[in-house]
This record gives structure tokens, C-alpha cells and sequence, in this order.
């Protein structure tokens, strides 16, 4: 029997992103699924991604739209959807379109392979540098601290919800699935990685780069870290 999944859509100002995002997954999901549900968060957009939103959902009872009174961030949408979530699988596909429709079927598509599907991003020269250099130094101080070899940490990792529910995720910054994969990996629990390709972003800009995300991320390592190899809150393998 084929798998059932709960896809997490957060979406800031992609008015022009966040329709064709959704027909993505659509697609993906129809080939790989006998159930799911896609979940919205429209982090208060000043655009009209909401209302675009909110038509999506009324043509499609398995999607429903949350509309946040304030940015509350990535990480918070992840963890909320975490909770909202009825099925089987937790997938998060950020809502600017990004991710190759092909990449998204791939990612789906290996969903039982392992208890962790980690995607990396195999075309990484479509971003600009200073976000690949982010990227990289962000990527080789996890692997250093915590003796891991991931390619990447902030793609659209696929969970078992059952797993994901069990970490106890803290953080609203952009470093919540590092979080979540350190916990898990570390835990012992299994991965697989694969390579995905992204579309160059043609409409709105990046918010990955804003000062207050990168000092979530830098805050958010270095709790990881304390309760790792300090507090002892995780069981190193």
C-alpha cells in the first residue's frame, strides 16, 4: 500500500511563486501517494499570496490555508505544521518555487528507503555566491561539530511524522532541520541522501540572509551543541 504524506507550504510575499509551487507537489504526489494533505502558511504577506492561497484551497479540500498575524519564520511553520499534521510523512516545500518539479518526485519517490530522506542541491551555482558560501561554512561547522558527513542541512527533508514528533524541535530560526537531523542521526536512526535541482528563483527575493535568521542559526548550533556533548540530551552513537 502506498504511503500517506502531509506537505508544508510556508510562503512570505510569493504571490507569484506559491500557485505553481502547489501544482509541483500535485504532481509529485499523485505518482507516489494514496492520501495527503497540503497546509499553507501564509506568513503574513503584504502581497496577495493569501488570497491566491485561500482560492488554491477552495478548489482542493486536501489543502487548507493558515494565515500567521505575524512573520513567525520558518522554523515555527515547520513545527506547527508538524502539529496540525494527519499523515504518515512530513514533507516541507517552501512556497518561492524553487525546487525542480522533477527533484520533487525524486524526493518523493524514495520515501522508504530509509527513515530519513536528506535531498542536497546538485546545481548550487543557480544561487547567488554569498548565499553558497552561507551554505557551505553553515554545512562544514555541523559536520565538524557533531562528526557527521551531510551534504546539506536546510533542504526538504522527508520524515516519519512519528519520528520528527519525537525530537521535540525548539527552534523558529532557518537552522530547524539541522536540528532535527543532528537529533535524529545521532539517535541512530537511518538516511539517505540525493541530489535535487533548483530552478533560478525568477519572482521575489531570498529572506535566508537576514541578519535576525543568521543569528537564529548561529544560536540554534550552539544549543545543539551544549546538549550533545554538554548536557548529554542525546545518545551519541
Amino acid at each position: 500500500m502506498k504511503p500517506t504524506i502531509s506537505v508544508i507550504i510556508p510562503a512570505l510575499n510569493e504571490e507569484k511563486n506559491i500557485e505553481s509551487t502547489v501544482k509541483n507537489i500535485l504532481s509529485a504526489i499523485n505518482d507516489n501517494f494514496s492520501d495527503y494533505e497540503i497546509i499553507i502558511f501564509d506568513d503574513s504577506s503584504s502581497d496577495a499570496t493569501g488570497d491566491i492561497a485561500e482560492e488554491i484551497s477552495a478548489a482542493n479540500k486536501r489543502i487548507r490555508v493558515i494565515h500567521n498575524e505575524k512573520t513567525m519564520g520558518l522554523g515555527y511553520n515547520y513545527r506547527k505544521g508538524i502539529e496540525l499534521a494527519r499523515f504518515e510523512y512530513i514533507s516541507m516545500i517552501p512556497g518561492d518555487n524553487e525546487i525542480a518539479p522533477v527533484s520533487i518526485k525524486d524526493i518523493y519517490s524514495a520515501i522508504g528507503r530509509a527513515d530519513i530522506i536528506i535531498p542536497h542541491t546538485v546545481n548550487y551555482y543557480t544561487r547567488p555566491m554569498l548565499r553558497r558560501f552561507f551554505s557551505f561554512l553553515f554545512t562544514k561547522t555541523l559536520n565538524l561539530l557533531f562528526n557527521l558527513r551531510l551534504n546539506y542541512y536546510n533542504g526538504p527533508v522527508i520524515h516519519k511524522k512519528k519520528l520528527i514528533k519525537s525530537v521535540g524541535l525548539s527552534t523558529n530560526s532557518f537552522a530547524f532541520q539541522a536540528e532535527a537531523l543532528v537529533k535524529l542521526i545521532k539517535s541512530g536512526y537511518s538516511y539517505i541522501q540525493i541530489g535535487m535541482l533548483l530552478n533560478e528563483r525568477r519572482y521575489g527575493r531570498s529572506k535566508a540572509l537576514h541578519p535576525k535568521n543568521i543569528f537564529g542559526v548561529v544560536k540554534t548550533i550552539l544549543v545543539l551543541f551544549f546538549d550533545v556533548y554538554l548536557f548529554k540530551r542525546i545518545r551519541l552513537i
